[in-house]
């Protein structure tokens, strides 16, 4: 069963809407914690308009499940904040300055030689590597030779033609997937996915190690509740 990590992004959204401190995040994501996720994921920015770089070391000090924080490592600041707070995971993503939200993963064959570096220093420092990418066996293949622990797979265009049709919409990540699998790299996924979709994509991914969802998660949670919200897509990745 793929672990679920809880990206609390929007719960920062909310807070620092209107300054203070509500909803608290750290109590948000232990509660998370309590109520199932197995992982707690953040995206800091440069601007901090959702998580702040304090909010990273006040998490750090208390979460017991795996922390993942993604980011762009071509920022400094960015880099010496996961070197300071050492999780579980760090997930590469090849975010634009001002960017809304991921919409890309990295050129691996482009971008090789500075993703090798990128991950050999935070190997190094004990943290898990893993590296956004499009569900493209060139850019698998790719980010296998930088060395990384995992891959991300980047689930936008299988959320958008899910409905439409789903098995023409999961082709392209089965043999991602596959193509990770034979090359020995972990495998996650993220972006879009939600109660609808989760469950037909866990099922047809060999080997899917871990999924991050955020927006959809507390969107729905704004109906059902957080609790029965991470319970019920903890049911979606059930086998």
């Amino acid at each position: 069963m793929a672990k679920l990590s809880v990206n609390i992004n929007k719960i920062a959204t909310l807070r620092n809407s209107r300054g203070g401190n509500n909803p608290d995040l750290v109590k948000v994501a232990l509660d998370c914690e309590r109520f199932g996720a197995e992982g707690i994921t953040v995206h800091p920015r440069p601007d901090e308009r959702h998580i702040r770089y304090q909010d990273v070391f006040d998490l750090k000090s208390v979460i017991h499940t795996e922390f993942n924080i993604e980011g762009n490592c071509s920022e400094q600041k960015f880099v010496d904040l996961v070197l300071a707070n050492k999780p579980a995971q760090v997930t590469l993503v090849p975010d634009a300055l001002g960017q809304i939200t991921s919409n890309h993963g990295w050129d691996t064959i482009k971008h090789k030689s500075y993703l090798q570096d990128m991950v050999a220093m935070f190997k190094a420092a004990g943290i898990r590597v893993s590296i956004f990418v499009d569900p493209v066996i060139e850019m698998v293949e790719a980010a296998a030779l930088t060395g990384t622990d995992r891959i991300e797979l980047y689930t936008e265009a299988y959320a958008q033609e899910y409905a439409a049709n789903k098995e023409q919409a999961i082709k392209p990540y089965v043999a991602a997937a596959e193509a990770a699998n034979a090359l020995g790299l972990g495998l996650n996924a993220g972006h879009d996915l939600d109660l609808q979709n989760l469950k037909y994509f866990a099922t047809r991914i060999p080997n899917l190690l871990e999924v991050s969802i955020g927006h959809a998660l507390v969107s729905d949670a704004l109906y059902l509740g957080l609790e029965n919200t991470i319970q019920m897509y903890l049911r979606q990745l059930s086998n």
